[in-house]
């Protein structure tokens, strides 16, 4: 770990000529309370202040050992349940974040505070305070007045962090005050810190634009994450990054609000990481991206949807993770798992399971395709809002196909639809498809509006995206496309307006709809699983799919007859024979 407070030669002596930040405490503060508790702390270290303005010769020299302020990782500990909820209100955008009041805000500082001390059990981990202090600190520099600091945050600042810097460590500190202007006379170290070793450098370098509401270019940031990625889950391995900083760079670059390059650089930076993917010979493939963070409310339905799909030659590959923060949700794998499915199949045997014919679709898991950015998911878990790659992961590619790739992807925030297309199209997809289904996925809701309900952003069942036409002038990539947004309104094609059916986290619930309604028990959980497989049919340009009615025929039909639930099984039955390859 770097020195607490640096000792710079007299050329990186703290930078002048900035402007305090906006809600920084103010120069010329009387530290009363605070310099007797200091003055208390330095005397337990036999270091003693003559005055109440701490210079930087004053304060505590390098720690002997980097373990003396050393940070539990987020693979060890849980998030500190109350520096959480701060965080859910502050690490978010200009527009969405709610400043702490000053009761919650001494509470929250205190709490840090006694962790730092080890005074507590439930410690708050550097992953968490990274993004907490990142979060303040963007807030402090770039934000519109309205969502900078409160006069309650500005207070307890004031009173906590003369305490606070003498027990975070060197990178906290960074991230909190990274120009030491926090307060007059108390010099935090910002300005000088460099990390340690290369990777931590290229990323410290990185946080000074980031914590200063700043973009980076696509070369840097797939740099940056090839230095830095994957984490050494241990902490005591030749990556150990800190992921405080790491913690800081995720959560700064989504409150900044990510350019297209950002965002790009997200989504390809490993695409090579396991090597060169691998190719179905298959006509058709259509990847499938939900949310990995799942569903907590509502059946999914995009699991069995795919194995109805698959049934007559559209062939799927999904892919996600068991279990991702901030929903921890119901996937696609934690429900094959359930089935007994083998949920560790590599890129080339997921391949395989597409080009055979008794199945057609497949799932991947992030940890067996790119195990570096499945290296942040107990990292995700402490910094609670979603980072970049909550966007970028929905738009991976595995495995490509000899035949036409389309891409569909679930959203929420209506200034992602054009990014996801963005990315779907730089993949080269030749129809894409965003979809504001429930929970944010892909599920389309059958149950009618409320007439007069206020809604947020774009409707329930809002879609947009593009497929190929030959009416239409040739794209940049060299492609002709039709674009197209509209809202399906399943009422419309003869169904009934139902309530969608709650799982409330169950994974076995959701299995149990899904089987119950591939048998043909008609249902909603029926109506939802037809109606969107025809939907992605038809908007997608499918072949024989330019009749939406026709779609929703053909979807019941593969129900009825049983061959998408024979799919299924045949997935949950052939994927256990290739646990036993190793692959």
């Amino acid at each position: 770990m770097a020195a607490l407070v640096p000792s710079p030669a007299p050329a990186q002596a703290a930078r002048t000529g900035h402007n305090a930040l906006p809600h920084r405490i103010a120069s010329g503060v009387k530290f009363n309370s605070a310099a007797i508790a200091i003055k208390q702390i330095a005397s337990d270290r036999k270091l003693h202040l003559h005055c109440r303005k701490a210079a930087l010769s004053d304060l505590p020299s390098s720690p002997s050992s980097s373990l003396e302020f050393a940070l539990p990782r987020s693979s060890q500990v849980k998030p500190n349940a109350l520096v959480l909820e701060a965080q859910a209100r502050v690490c978010t955008g200009p527009t969405q974040t709610r400043p702490l009041d000053e009761d919650k805000a001494f509470e929250v500082l205190r709490t840090i505070l006694q962790s730092a001390r080890g005074e507590i059990s439930d410690v708050v981990c550097g992953a968490q305070l990274g993004a907490f202090f990142a979060a303040m600190t963007i807030r402090a520099n770039s934000f519109p007045s309205k969502t900078q600091w409160s006069d309650g945050e500005t207070k307890a600042m004031k009173h906590f962090w003369p305490f606070l810097l003498q027990v975070l460590p060197a990178d906290v500190l960074f991230i909190a005050d990274p120009e030491s202007t926090l307060m007059e006379g108390l010099n935090s170290g910002g300005d000088v810190f460099t990390g340690r070793g290369s990777a931590e450098m290229r990323l410290v370098g990185a946080l000074r634009e980031v914590l200063h509401g700043s973009h980076l270019g696509f070369e840097e940031v797939v740099g940056l994450l090839r230095d830095i990625l994957p984490l050494d889950q241990n902490g005591d391995g030749s990556n150990n990054v800190s992921e405080a900083l790491i913690a800081a760079f995720l959560i700064g670059q989504r409150m900044n609000g990510e350019t297209d390059r950002e965002l790009k650089a997200y989504c390809l930076a490993f695409d090579d990481e396991i090597g060169q993917l691998p190719i179905a010979d298959v006509a058709s493939l259509t990847h499938y991206g939900e949310p990995y963070d799942g569903n907590t409310r509502f059946f999914r339905s995009t699991l069995f949807a795919a194995a109805v799909r698959a049934s007559y030659g559209e062939a799927c590959l999904l892919h996600g993770v068991e279990s991702m923060p901030p929903k921890m949700g119901v996937t696609e794998e934690r429900m094959l798992k359930s089935m007994g499915a083998f949920t560790g199949l590599h890129p080339i045997a997921a391949a395989k399971m597409i080009e055979d014919e008794t199945v057609g679709f497949a799932y991947v898991s992030q940890r067996e395709a790119r195990p570096a950015l499945y290296s942040l998911l107990h990292v995700r878990e402490h910094i609670k809002k979603r980072p970049p790659l909550a966007t970028t992961e929905k738009v991976q590619q595995f495995v490509k196909a000899t035949g036409r790739e389309a891409m569909v992807a679930g959203f929420y925030h209506e200034g992602y639809r054009d990014p996801l297309l963005m990315l779907m199209r730089r993949r080269g997809a030749s129809a894409g498809l965003v979809v504001k289904g429930e929970e944010g996925g892909l599920s389309l809701t059958m149950k009618e509006p409320v007439t007069g309900a206020s809604v947020k952003g774009f409707p329930l069942n809002y879609c947009a995206g593009f497929r190929p036409s030959i009416s239409m002038e040739t794209d940049t990539d060299g492609f002709t496309r039709q674009m197209f947004t509209l809202e399906m309104k399943p009422m419309e094609y003869g169904f009934q307006s139902s309530p969608t059916p709650r799982v409330d986290r169950s994974v076995e619930k959701n299995v149990q709809l899904g089987l119950a309604a591939l048998r043909g028990e008609k249902g909603p959980a029926y109506d939802r699983i037809v109606f969107n497989a025809a939907v992605v049919d038809h908007l997608l340009g499918c072949e024989g799919a330019s009749d939406l009615m026709a779609c929703i025929e053909r979807a019941k039909e593969a129900v009825d007859s049983g061959r998408a639930l024979e799919r299924l099984m045949n997935y949950v039955r052939i994927s256990c024979l290739w646990a036993g390859e190793g692959m």
